[in-house]
């Protein structure tokens, strides 16, 4: 049996600061019950949540089990251990090392460090000098060369000390502190082998390494300098140190000077590769190695053959990564020697694509200060998520805002939720999440405008995290209102070109032009895009010109000093220390508290550490966090038992001795009108379009809170709720302006269908007489065809809404003339015009009913009571004379196309019935009615409307019934109407599928 759902507990703590940053935690909050409970005197065990998962077919990742918590044993002895070094005042320490811990833990010095900075170099120390001298020795694992040719090579493991530090802790100023200690010890006592006078760092991009040129003594804004790391009179020494910076990339082999990016041992001789790379060093040896961000530096599972085949793209570039880092340091081991590999990450933990258990820590993990004891400490913001909204939803919408957005697609529409790997439709994405963008967008300005009072050289930063390049292409345009299009020269060759429009959030201050860019995207795409420009020296430039864009965002006199909304994929997972980040929208999946946190981390850095007075804690900083849901999901486990016998199958097909009773339909792809310059719409004919903020929330309640499933903290924050609502996209937009957007893109959609395979449609030269036209009918619509449900009317301008009101108008818009030949017709499928009942067969394990009156042998039952009872009623109908044959539309391929969510839909009806008088009537059998659902049953009018007006697939009429008991009387008043009043006669009553005047 699965396990159930526990219920997602909502609890939220008025003061999550508890603890100086400066001094060793000793509160914290732990969470009980339904209620956070503060603990005094004691400090949280190090630990992490752990999901276990195995490996399916084909790649595809099973959960097995509850997220539960795993302490990190080592780390918690080697806390206590360090703690009491600590309290002994470092006895058995160099005297330099003395003299450096003493100096970074003055209480009166400044720039003050952390705690958590100095322990993580204290329990570095504690292993390298005192490790076995006052106690037991703790065992740290090696890190174990496991390829066997490796191992015939004689690679040597490498010793590995993984320090996990939360983003915003200052893990680069822990760098510089080893250094600092490595190099002055190495100055005193040059043949002490525990140290080092030679560093090799190594990082995974170039973004990384130049933020990581501050290491480097004597370079401007170094931080043995900045954060004053070097006691008095130790200063020349320093400069004895040599260092290397450096990537991954560097690790590849080559062959004659050019880099391979498949790896190959023998390629490059292993002393020439350490001569390579380690230039700068000379002839250095025992080489201490520092790993920033390593949780990209592991040794992934020997695979077979099979095995690697099966491995996706992103899997491959992850397995190559992560090999060509750790076996360069294999090579650099067996020519040089390393020292100790000092690992630097917020999460080092095997992650996504590694191939081992994602979420467990390198075993070598020696000290631990995540998220949780950061925000305790005041070291970072606080984030503020959804709790409520007014909805009443016991999970807020924006809070896990992928999840809710693919629920509401899958309902919908399946097809709109996409496939496999491809995720949903961008499109869709848009419609669903600009509520939310529109909602945090409104907080972005408010921020703005406090930035401004407040004379902040740069502006505050929202980012927008997708799921994909398509998604961040979409959204990209959505807000800056820059595209790149193709355009046809007068020299007959295609160039891609960029044009700017107005966006559609704050654009007055997100908009892109030719000369300024508020809005940036980066994602793999555009690199790509971006470094395939130029030739020889120049190629490559406007990549790395992007690269060093975002990694200055909100940096005064940078590249990135005015940029306002990034929009990326998973550019900003790492190595990326704006201050300025005020919003983060998630669009993505997030399926483990690891990635929410390195996700989230983009956001948490804070602007000012001042320290209040009256309770010497830091002041706090928050960042308003939608769709980064910090929850322990619910997994369901794997059933126990044996495995039931598989239903049995039907055989489903036309009957031939019923060949009589078969049905024939057109497959209609679209529509075209006669040439004209004048249109009409029957507005009475457009669904209604209620604004409900039970589909788009208007007001969300946000509070820093702790989101706790089954016992585990995920996050902390302040007290005191805030409700947050759309005031500023309100005030800050027109009217107007809405229904100027729409018009356009009605004029736009109108003028597109014309000339398709020839056949007649609205002349292009009649944009600018359509347009004004199309404002007057949007504007109408706007006025009598929306319920506002008290809401501001601007709230119509948001996309999700936009959408509804394009498909509405352009359903019902149509030339104005009074002639036959002007009248909608259908576009029929080239090669397939026409589709048969007797076309059918199939299997289904589905319940089925046998017909007699049918042309298919079956009625398979999706749903017993309403649709056993439709096939129930249908066959009596069809014994009295009423029908004379039906058909369920089930792999017939009768589908009505329709526009939902900026994409094309195929609506697949329920049956097609053939009355006695030859009317072919399209029935629908429906309980609850959405708002899809009237875009469906709009386009079906449509669609009837252009076939009767063909005249040669007969007479078609559609009907929704909503209550079974009445379909038989609608089927005997279908049935005794005539064909003419029923061709005049095509849009269902949709409270009792009765007829109604007006045109389909």
């Amino acid at each position: 049996m699965s396990k159930a759902a526990p219920e997602i507990k909502q609890l939220a703590v008025d003061a999550p600061i508890q603890n100086s940053p400066y001094e060793e935690p000793t509160r914290y909050w732990k969470y009980e019950g339904r209620e956070p409970v503060l603990v005094e005197g004691l400090r949280r065990e190090a630990g992490y949540y752990f999901r276990p998962r195995t490996r399916g077919p084909k790649g595809q990742m099973s959960l097995l089990a509850d997220e539960q918590f795993v302490p990190l044993e080592l780390v918690n002895r080697l806390r206590g251990r360090v703690a009491e070094w600590r309290k002994q005042n470092y006895r058995g320490a160099t005297p330099v090392t003395r003299r450096l811990l003493e100096h970074w833990g003055d209480p009166n010095r400044e720039p003050r460090l952390f705690f958590c900075q100095r322990e993580a170099v204290e329990t570095i120390i504690w292993l390298t000098e005192i490790n076995g001298k006052d106690g037991p020795r703790l065992s740290v694992p090696l890190d174990e060369v496991a390829d066997t040719e490796g191992i015939r090579r004689g690679y040597k493991p490498l010793r590995r000390r993984a320090c996990k530090m939360a983003t915003g802790s200052g893990k680069t100023v822990v760098m510089a502190m080893v250094a600092a200690w490595t190099w002055l010890n190495k100055a005193h006592y040059p043949k002490d082998r525990r140290f080092s006078d030679a560093i090799l760092v190594v990082c995974p991009g170039l973004t990384i390494r130049e933020r990581l040129q501050v290491l480097r003594p004597g370079s401007p804004g170094n931080y043995y300098d900045k954060f004053g790391l070097i006691p008095p009179g130790m200063g020349d020494l320093l400069g004895r140190g040599k260092i290397r910076i450096t990537n991954w990339h560097e690790f590849l082999l080559r062959d004659d000077g050019k880099s391979r990016r498949v790896v190959q041992r023998g390629v490059e001789p292993d002393d020439v590769f350490a001569e390579r790379v380690l230039k700068d060093l000379g002839s250095a040896r025992n080489i201490l190695v520092f790993n920033d961000e390593a949780h990209h530096a592991y040794r992934p599972p020997t695979l077979t053959p099979e095995q690697a085949e099966e491995l996706t793209a992103e899997e491959r570039q992850e397995e190559e990564e992560a090999t060509v880092w750790v076996q360069g340091l294999d090579r650099i081991n067996a020519m040089r020697g390393i020292n100790f590999c000092l690992d630097l990450s917020a999460t080092p933990f095997y992650i996504g694509g590694s191939r081992h258990e994602e979420g467990t820590p390198f075993p070598w993990v020696v000290s631990d200060f995540g998220l949780v004891d950061a925000i305790e400490s005041g070291l970072v913001k606080i984030p503020r998520v959804p709790v409520a909204s007014n909805t009443g939803r016991a999970i807020p919408e924006f809070f896990n805002l992928w999840r809710w957005i693919n629920e509401k697609l899958k309902e919908e529409d399946p097809a709109s939720a996409g496939t496999g790997r491809r995720g949903p439709k961008p499109e869709a994405v848009l419609r669903e999440a600009d509520g939310a963008l529109q909602q945090l967008a409104g907080l972005w300005k408010a921020t703005f405008d406090d930035f401004a009072v407040e004379g902040r050289p740069v502006p505050p930063a929202m980012i927008v995290v997708c799921d994909n390049t398509a998604l961040s292409q979409v959204f990209h345009e959505h807000i800056s209102g820059e595209r790149t299009v193709t355009i046809e020269g007068e020299d007959g060759k295609k160039r891609k070109t960029t044009v700017y429009n107005p966006g559609q959030v704050f654009p007055e201050l997100l908009s892109n032009t030719e000369g300024y860019q508020p809005t940036m995207r980066i994602d793999s795409r555009l690199i790509t895009e971006a470094e395939a420009e130029g030739d020889g020296k120049s190629r490559g430039a406007a990549g790395e010109e992007l690269r060093h864009r975002v990694s200055t965002v909100g940096k005064e006199g940078e590249p990135g000093e005015d940029v306002r909304c990034v929009v990326s994929v998973a550019m900003l997972t790492e190595g990326w220390d704006a201050n300025n980040v005020t919003q983060i929208l998630g669009l993505r999946a997030f399926d483990s508290q690891l990635l929410c946190e390195q996700v989230v981390g983009r956001a948490l850095r804070r602007i000012s550490y001042d320290v209040d007075r009256d309770t010497g804690l830091l002041r706090e900083e928050d960042a308003d966090v939608y769709g980064v849901p910090f929850e322990v999901i619910p997994v369901k486990k794997k059933p126990s038992g044996p495995t039931p016998p598989p239903p049995p199958k039907f055989l489903v097909r036309a009957l031939e001795e019923r060949a009589a009773l078969a049905i024939e339909f057109p497959l209609v792809e679209g529509y075209v009108y006669e040439v004209t310059d004048r249109i009409r719409a029957d507005l009475e004919a457009a669904p209604r379009i209620v604004v409900d903020p039970q589909a788009q929330p208007t007001e969300v309640i946000s509070r820093p809170k702790v989101w706790v499933e089954g016992g585990p903290p995920s996050l902390v924050g302040p007290g005191g709720t805030v409700t947050q609502t759309r005031a500023e996209y309100y005030a800050t937009v027109r009217m107007q302006t809405i229904e100027f957007d729409l018009a356009r893109r009605i004029t736009q959609a109108l003028i597109g269908t014309s000339e398709q395979d020839g056949q007649p449609g609205f002349r292009r030269r009649a944009a600018h007489v359509l347009f004004p036209q199309v404002v007057a009918v949007v504007r109408q619509f706007l006025a009598k065809r929306v319920d506002y449900s008290g809401i501001d009317p601007k709230e119509i301008g948001l996309e999700y809404y936009r959408k509804q009101v394009e498909e509405r108008l352009l359903a019902v818009i149509e030339p104005d003339e009074e002639s036959r030949e002007t009248s909608l017709l259908p576009r029929v499928e080239r090669f397939r015009p026409v589709g048969t009942t007797g076309d059918v067969i199939f299997s289904t394990s589905r319940p089925v009913r046998a017909t007699l009156h049918s042309h298919i042998s079956h009625v398979v039952l999706d749903s017993i009571t309403w649709e056993g009872s439709a096939a129930f009623h249908l066959e009596a109908a069809a014994a009295a004379g009423v029908v004379q044959t039906y058909a369920k539309n089930d792999h017939l391929g009768f589908v009505i196309p329709y526009d939902w969510g900026d994409k094309p839909h195929a609506y697949i009806p329920d049956y097609l019935v053939r009355l006695r008088n030859g009317v072919t009537l399209i029935l629908e059998i429906k309980g609850q009615e959405r708002e899809q659902d009237r875009q469906k049953y709009a386009a079906a009018g449509r669609w009837v409307s252009a076939v009767n007006n063909a005249g040669q697939w007969g007479t078609w009429a559609f009907v929704v019934c909503k209550e079974m008991a009445t379909l038989p009387a609608v089927l005997k008043e279908w049935a005794a109407t005539d064909c003419g009043a029923v061709a005049r006669a095509v849009v269902p009553d949709r409270a009792n599928g009765n007829k109604n005047e007006g045109n389909g």
